[in-house]
């Protein structure tokens, strides 16, 4: 798997401009999002490392998810997402999370549609939460690499915005 190389670059120069971190917490994406981060220059500057909880017994034992929330809507929604994030962030200690939590094949309990909701805390606030709906026929594996690669993005973007206030 191979992501797009300045991407990578920049995310990595940007935080470590800020002297800032970050920490990853997974479901849908199940370690493509800690694959990226690790593959980051001098990520250990600023990756705490990441979690990926794929059950919903994990995400309530590992990522204080409520359990009743989860069962509500299958684990899946923006909220949960949010939660992920926020634990996270606090589990590692980090400026920054990510999150995601979804579908990477059609199933009944997702109406037969892939998507996937993704969060980023920033200092203990939800700063974004998305959800990214996919064609209900891409494979598996693609549908995780294009969340994977879309979330990437946005983080991008996100970072864009701070430093530009800064």
């Amino acid at each position: 798997m191979e992501f797009q190389k300045n991407l990578l670059e920049y995310i990595s120069q940007s935080l470590i401009s800020i002297d800032e971190t970050i920490s990853i917490a997974e479901s849908v994406t199940s370690g493509c999002l800690q694959l990226a981060f690790s593959q980051m220059p001098n990520a250990p500057v600023f990756y705490k490392g990441g979690i990926t909880a794929y059950t919903l017994p994990e995400k309530v034992r590992l990522l204080n998810v409520e359990e009743e929330d989860a069962e509500d809507c299958g684990c899946v929604s923006g909220s949960i997402a949010g939660t992920m994030a926020l634990n996270v962030a606090r589990l590692f200690e980090s400026d920054w999370s990510i999150s995601t939590t979804g579908y990477c094949t059609p199933v009944r309990s997702s109406a037969y549609k892939i998507f996937t909701y993704f969060s980023f805390s920033y200092k203990g606030e939800i700063i974004l939460t998305k959800k990214l709906e996919l064609h209900p026929r891409t494979q598996a594996l693609n549908a995780q690499i294009y969340y994977t690669e879309f979330i990437l993005g946005c983080f991008k973007s996100e970072l864009n915005r701070l430093l530009i206030l800064k």
